[in-house]
Formats: structure tokens, C-alpha cells, sequence
């Protein structure tokens, strides 16, 4: 049977992300890949290029995806509730990055490196992730330094169990990709939001932090 171009590259793009995680990217070569993925080396040049065009494809598919859900709910807050909407982004997002668990870790992980390849191709998502959290946490930013906290403090909690899999499953034995574990871990980010959005700001706090 032949394969088609569309299974090809999704074969490449698992096979890698498989690979980057276990022998980390440094340590995972083009023929690691063709190897896993069962293609030709000239597969990888055709679809990707080089080594560092299947990682940017890695991470601009990972980005892609999680603006989206972002961007959906922040130009749904004129319509509904901005509680709601904040919400339902945090669902999609975990969802998805249980759906796609290896994908997840890599990019957490890679973008904690701080590479200048990784600076390079997701600056400018990590700028509208900012600007998109910011329209679903406040009406305005006139307490810049408590958006920022709360920001911090909601994207930690996104990525954790997905960045720290290995901790999750050996310690406290759950599985970040399964369903169960992302309905359950939604319902506690639930309750932190409503606890965090019903908080009043403190001036005084903010204007004596040391920030």
C-alpha cells in the first residue's frame, strides 16, 4: 500500500517528538527519525528540510492550536461571561495538550532551555498568549502587576503536569493524558479561578511589591 503524503509526515512528526523525548533533541539524529518513522532520510529533507525545520514545525503545530483556543474565547467575552470564557479556554487547551502528551512536554520543556532557536520561532506566540491572557483575566490593565501574577500563576498550572509527566505517574501515579485525570484536574483550575477573578485588588499590596 502506498503511503500518502499527509500519513507520511504525520508519521515523521510522531516518530520525532517520540524520539526528543527520550533521547532529548540534541541527542536524536535525522536517521533516529527515518529509522522510527520507517522513511527514506530524503522524506525528512523533502517535508522539513533539516533537524531544526521538524522541530519549528513541531512547535509551530503545538502553538497554533493553543492561541486558538485562546483567541476563540477572548473574542467571545463580548458576548458571554469572561469567567465563562476563560474557562472554557483552559478546558480546550487541556484537552489538547492531553490529547498530544508528548508534544506538550517537549515544547514546555525546550522553551524552559531557552534556546535561541527556541526564541526565535515562538517570541511572537508567547507575546499574543500574554496579550490574549490578559483580555480573559481583566476588563483593563490598570494593575499590571496583578494580571502579570495572575498569569504566572495560571500558565504554571497549565503546564506542570505535562512538563513534570514523569513525576505524576511515578509519585503520585496519574496520567495527564488519560480523560479522567484532565476532567478532575479542570474542576480544581475551576474553583482557582472563581476563587482568583472574586478576589478584590489591594493598591496598597501592589504599590509596596517588589516588583
Amino acid at each position: 500500500m502506498v503511503k500518502s503524503a499527509i500519513s507520511t509526515k504525520e508519521m515523521i512528526m510522531d516518530s520525532a517528538i517520540l524520539l526528543f523525548n527520550t533521547k532529548g533533541y540534541d541527542g536524536t539524529s535525522i536517521r533516529d527519525i527515518s529509522n522510527k518513522a520507517r522513511v527514506n532520510p530524503a522524506n525528512i529533507a523533502y517535508y522539513f528540510h533539516n533537524k531544526q525545520g521538524l522541530l519549528e514545525a513541531c512547535l509551530i503545530y503545538f502553538f497554533e492550536n493553543y492561541i486558538s483556543f485562546l483567541e476563540e474565547e477572548a473574542n467571545a467575552i463580548q458576548y458571554e461571561d469572561r469567567i465563562k470564557c476563560l474557562k472554557r479556554a483552559i478546558q480546550k487547551i487541556l484537552i489538547f495538550q492531553g490529547k498530544n502528551h508528548l508534544l506538550t512536554r517537549f515544547v514546555w520543556r525546550e522553551i524552559s532551555i531557552d534556546s535561541q532557536v527556541i526564541r526565535e520561532v515562538i517570541s511572537s506566540y508567547l507575546m499574543k498568549e500574554r496579550y490574549l491572557f490578559k483580555c480573559l483575566l481583566e476588563e483593563d490593565d490598570s494593575h499590571q502587576t496583578f494580571i502579570n501574577m495572575k498569569i504566572i500563576q495560571l500558565k504554571s498550572m497549565i503546564t506542570m503536569p505535562f512538563l513534570n509527566s514523569q513525576y505524576l505517574r511515578e509519585v503520585l501515579h496519574m496520567f495527564p493524558q488519560e480523560k479522567y485525570f484532565i476532567d478532575k484536574y479542570f474542576q480544581v483550575l475551576e474553583e482557582w479561578i472563581d476563587q482568583m477573578l472574586s478576589d478584590k485588588v489591594d493598591d496598597t499590596k501592589l504599590i509596596n511589591a517588589p516588583f
